[in-house]
């Protein structure tokens, strides 16, 4: 099982020297990828909060954006979306920077997308929130065709679109009655977050059945979790009854507050949690 960590791309976090000191503990780590989320901007008030969004997140830096810079501060490690908002950018534009960020790190660029939940960012880009799941069906669609070749068509133009698109792997975020057939559609996997590991089984056997029988083979599921390392012993339990339900890249979630605290935590999961893995 792989092992990795987020990174925020925001609040306190979100500058040069802080970003980089923790993206180059990650890369020195042996872990196999870091991960970022996407928000354009917050309302000054939530209408509706499900997903516990702080109430000031502060500065927020682009995850694409953020991907550019990663290519050039670290050298070895994966890095991704957990998730990008597909409908939030033109297809055109995603490809143009997506294929950006691929050249730009030699293909370490993990593609983590979802269709959106925020009612107050689809109002202020002016996308119809009613209309997210076909928007994101018919990016990630555009996104696979343009990889495949240097010229596409797009609101009847043709256009070269070069470099053509180094297609990075997709997860696709979400529920599983949602994102699962999304991911088998679209996509090379899917990541669920917060879930306990019993209550990833089934949908777990689910999707790798499906796959199958569609030709596909086994198909990636990226678990995002907080692991509580303040008793190494239970989050060994834990990360090891992810593994044995089916999951194949574990990310321990968590804030921190200091370089030097992310460095510790990269530390523990690169260190024992990884060791009782056999990773």
């Amino acid at each position: 099982m792989k092992l990795g960590m987020n990174i925020r791309n925001w609040g306190i976090h979100a500058t040069p020297d802080f970003l980089t000191a923790c993206a180059q503990s990650a890369d020195n780590s042996s872990l196999d990828a870091i991960w970022f989320n996407d928000h354009v901007g917050l309302p000054p008030v939530l209408d509706d909060n499900p997903y516990g969004i702080p109430a000031d997140m502060g500065p927020i830096i682009d995850p694409l954006a953020f991907g550019n810079f990663l290519a050039a501060v670290t050298r070895r490690i994966a890095f991704g979306t957990a998730v990008l908002i597909i409908p939030y950018r033109p297809p055109l534009i995603t490809n143009k920077l997506i294929a950006s960020i691929q050249v730009l790190s030699g293909n370490r660029f993990l593609l983590g997308v979802g269709p959106g939940y925020l009612e107050e960012e689809f109002r202020a880009l002016g996308v119809p929130k009613s209309r997210r799941g076909q928007i994101t069906d018919d990016t990630l669609a555009f996104l696979r065709a343009s990889a495949d070749s240097l010229v596409v068509e797009v609101n009847g133009q043709p256009i070269e679109l070069n470099p053509a698109l180094p297609m990075p792997p997709v997860y696709v975020g979400g529920s599983a009655e949602i994102a699962i057939p999304r991911a088998l559609a679209l996509g090379d996997g899917w990541i669920p977050a917060g879930k306990p590991p019993e209550d990833l089984q089934a949908p777990i056997t689910e999707l790798q059945n499906r796959a199958r029988d569609n030709g596909r083979g086994d198909m990636e599921v990226i678990a995002m979790k907080t692991l509580p390392l303040e008793d190494t012993n239970a989050a060994i339990d834990l990360a090891c009854a992810y593994r044995d339900v089916g999951v194949t890249h574990l990310v321990h979630t968590q804030g921190y507050d200091s370089t030097a605290q992310y460095a510790e935590v990269v530390a523990q999961i690169d260190g024992p949690i990884r060791a009782a893995l056999g990773a």
